[in-house]
């Protein structure tokens, strides 16, 4: 072990590892990248995270930078779980439910809490967490927050960012600070602060008002956006200031999250789902326009094309034969109503009325069993996801763009002819219910010209959600793979603030560099693995 090793393994209480197979085992995540670490540490506590951090920022005052990279599971796609210093590993030791208040529902966690346990737990108690990810049965809470996730339910509820209610983290140089929205007179003491979050508030607060205009004036017209720092929230009218919002999904890039306290909804297990097949996306659009103006928003839209049921008819035609009838449609949407008995009732009716005049046909069940198997359909996406052909596997390289609903059609339409353009099979999945859908091209990244195919149909994909006014990051998060796209999507201007942001907060970019700011396409290109692959994840058979 080396002396930076040793030093940390007297130092603090939780492990420090520096084997050969234990760094190659964190060099990846599941991204299509890889980075080796120099050192793996398993916190035991927020001691432990502070003294990490400390003597990182130590050796940065003296011109060494060892960067830190918190992790939870390693199921990121952007490779922001990734980083070549030291990796600091949650779920080992800081994975408890800190406290749940039955009367408030709210819950206290550590980062490394896995989600589906804490989703568990909470049912008990008659609650869940609305905006859980794909992976939440076997990613983190803290993965969640970091990356601000969001899923099948968030369009109705939203996503990670609006049930966070407040943080303790650890900043750059070890210090521990606690986020909650501070009034004008709470502020004015972090403002006196001699330390390094007083720093931060008075740096932060002056780039907010010297910006202000140009922060509020910006925005996009989608239903989810992850892409950059958040900053529309962090300072209102009123003079009050939460760094809470800035945080969540600022994927350990401005500091290291170690407690998070939650809040949660009701759960209702007893809901409404149809399954309804469209012969045309312009029709799936104006459905989803008119379902989204109903008084009862549905908790899910979900929906897979017919490309992707030819796909998966052509290598698992028995798992597909008893879900859809041939000949397959142009889409099919997974509505969702989770509301009251009553209310189910009437949202039922005015969604029919809707079905009536828009779909092919469509099937509506209450049952748990014959849910189940409806919601089938949309899990076929995994097997699309899972298929080698051959090498050539699905590559998660362009598939968290978000458009504003009236250019669904469009979306579609311009990503179908990329398809033909690259010559890749299209197939399309995901929340179409807030525009975001999903596309994974099979490809072999042991094949040059395959690596180059990737990143060209990468820069034309991102380029044209930027084009329909869109979003690069709907629920991944920028990681390093989306980083390069924040300047062409948010301007010169609005990227120097959130630039200036990072600097606030990691003025010796020690915490997960390479992640967000100052990334170009040329360093993504040098950390593609050779070979992409799932080694670590085929226990629990990766959801999309």
């Amino acid at each position: 072990m080396s002396k930076i090793g040793h030093y940390l393994q007297e130092h603090v209480t939780g492990e420090v590892i520096s084997s050969a197979d234990a760094r190659r085992f964190f060099s990846t995540d599941a991204s299509i990248l890889s980075v080796v670490p120099a050192l793996v540490v398993y916190p035991h506590d927020e001691n432990d995270v502070r003294k990490v951090a400390r003597f990182s920022w130590q050796l940065a005052e003296r011109n060494r930078i060892i960067p830190i990279t918190a992790r939870g599971s390693g199921t990121d796609l952007g490779g922001a779980a990734l980083g070549q210093g030291i990796i600091t590993v949650f779920p080992a030791h800081m994975n408890r439910i800190v406290e749940f208040d039955s009367k408030s529902g709210n819950v206290t966690v550590e980062p490394g809490l896995n989600y589906g346990k804490l989703q568990q737990t909470l049912m008990t108690h008659g609650r869940f967490l609305p905006p859980f990810p794909s992976s939440f049965e076997y990613s983190t809470i803290g993965g969640a927050i970091a990356n601000n996730a969001s899923g099948e339910k968030s369009v109705k509820y939203g996503d990670t960012r609006g049930f966070v209610k407040s943080l303790r983290v650890v900043l750059a140089n070890g210090e521990v600070i606690e986020t909650g929205r501070l009034n004008k007179r709470e502020l004015n003491k972090k403002l006196g602060l001699a330390t390094f979050e007083g720093e931060i508030y008075r740096s932060l607060d002056g780039l907010l008002e010297e910006k202000q205009k140009v922060i509020s004036a910006f925005g996009l017209p989608v239903g989810k956006n992850t892409a950059g720092y958040f900053l529309h929230d962090v300072k209102r009218s009123d003079g009050s200031i939460d760094l809470t919002p800035l945080l969540v999904g600022s994927q350990g890039t401005l500091g290291i999250i170690t407690e998070a306290t939650l809040e949660t909804e009701e759960h209702n297990p007893e809901t409404t789902l149809f399954a309804v097949s469209f012969d045309s996306i312009q029709a799936v659009q104006q459905a989803i326009t008119e379902l989204r103006a109903m008084p009862e928003v549905p908790s899910a839209i979900e929906m897979v094309d017919g490309k992707l049921l030819e796909l998966v008819n052509h290598i698992y035609p028995s798992k597909i034969k008893s879900l859809v009838p041939k000949p397959f449609p142009t889409a099919i949407l997974l509505v969702e109503f989770n509301s009251g008995e009553r209310h189910q009732k009437k949202a039922t009716k005015r969604a029919k009325k809707i079905l009536d005049k828009l779909a092919t046909g469509y099937q509506v069940e209450n049952g748990l069993e014959e849910q189940s198997r409806l919601w089938k359909i949309r899990e076929l996406s995994a097997m699309s996801a899972m298929h080698a052909d051959g090498h050539a596997k699905a590559l998660p390289i362009i598939d968290d763009g978000v458009v504003p609903l009236k250019r669904l059609t469009e979306y579609v339409e311009k990503l179908y002819e990329l398809c033909r353009h690259f010559k890749v099979q299209p197939a399309l999945w995901g929340r179409a219910g807030d525009g975001n859908l999903r596309l994974q091209p099979h490809l072999d990244l042991n094949q040059v010209g395959d690596r180059q195919r990737a990143f060209r149909m990468m820069d034309e994909y991102y380029r044209l959600v930027i084009s329909l006014g869109g979003t690069t990051s709907g629920e991944y998060n920028d990681g390093r793979l989306r980083a390069p796209y924040l300047k062409p999507l948010y301007g010169d201007e609005m990227y120097e603030i959130l630039r200036k942001v990072k600097q606030i907060f990691d003025p010796y970019n020690t915490l997960n560099p390479g992640v967000k700011i100052d990334v170009s396409l040329q360093d993504v290109r040098q950390l593609v693995r050779g070979e992409y692959d799932h080694a670590g994840r085929y226990d629990h058979l990766p959801r999309s």
